[in-house]
């Protein structure tokens, strides 16, 4: 990748990972990765162009079909595509239609920007999501083959120790928090050929971990608050993101608001 290259437009694709869940904002919104990276490149590139088309709870049959084939026709400079996830979380997948799903993704979108961007995402540890990792490492096996194939750029989240820390995530277990979009937003960036700006896979700072009555408190506030509603969801076909729209569907000149700093 080229060193300090330029971007004039960015639209990022995918699920609540790239729209920015769970880094709020004081008006009740989400930033995330994918706004601070925009923010840092509109710092460098006047007129720089961004559009956001990720929606929380889509799978990646749904992101294939209604956002893919808008950002193709964007034809925008980067184009980041993070999606598969909330399938191999679902009790049952089909892990051969989710790669068909990529492979019509990829295969639109490679062709249509100048740099495509894919993630092995975070994982963080803890005996729920272990339940799921081979499932996680088959669908980033089916990324990374992607990726060699169409010359797309590959983001390794899951390798990181740091991204992993139970801290780096919301008292929901599923989104990361502000700090660990943060270092997202530089891994793409650093992935990107631009300058480091600090080093992302840090460790944070060792710390005493909580007693036993302060983590079953937070085990059952977890399962009442987080867990059962998205059991709930699952059971019933339902979905978060159900009737949201995407909150940057069109790629426009960005401009930061009060509610979304640039650092």
């Amino acid at each position: 990748m080229e060193m300090n290259a330029s971007y004039t437009s960015f639209v990022a694709v995918g699920d609540s990972f790239t729209e920015g869940m769970s880094d709020l904002m004081p008006d009740g919104s989400y930033r995330g990765w994918a706004d601070l990276l925009a923010a840092r490149l509109a710092a460098r590139e006047p007129g720089f162009r961004y559009a956001n088309l990720a929606v929380r709870g889509k799978l990646i049959g749904q992101i294939a079909e209604d956002q893919a084939p808008v950002a193709a026709a964007m034809g925008a400079d980067v184009v980041t595509l993070v999606g598969g996830l909330n399938d191999a979380l679902r009790p049952k997948v089909d892990m051969g239609r989710v790669r068909g799903h990529l492979e019509e993704a990829v295969g639109l979108l490679a062709p249509s920007c100048k740099t495509l961007v894919l993630m092995r995402s975070p994982g963080r540890n803890g005996p729920v999501m272990d339940r799921f990792r081979p499932r996680m490492e088959e669908l980033f096996v089916i990324i990374e083959e992607l990726a060699a194939r169409h010359g797309a750029l590959v983001v390794d989240l899951y390798g990181a120790a740091a991204l992993a820390d139970p801290r780096m995530w919301d008292v929901d277990r599923l989104h990361l928090t502000a700090e660990g979009h943060r270092r997202v937003a530089e891994a793409v960036w650093q992935t990107l050929g631009l300058p480091p700006e600090q080093d992302w896979r840090t460790d944070l700072p060792a710390t005493a971990p909580p007693g036993w009555a302060a983590r079953r408190s937070q085990d059952l506030s977890f399962a009442r608050r987080h867990l059962l509603p998205w059991v709930g969801r699952r059971l019933t076909g339902r979905s978060s993101g159900d009737g949201r729209p995407a909150k940057r569907p069109e790629l426009l000149p960005y401009e930061a608001t009060a509610a979304e700093p640039l650092s």
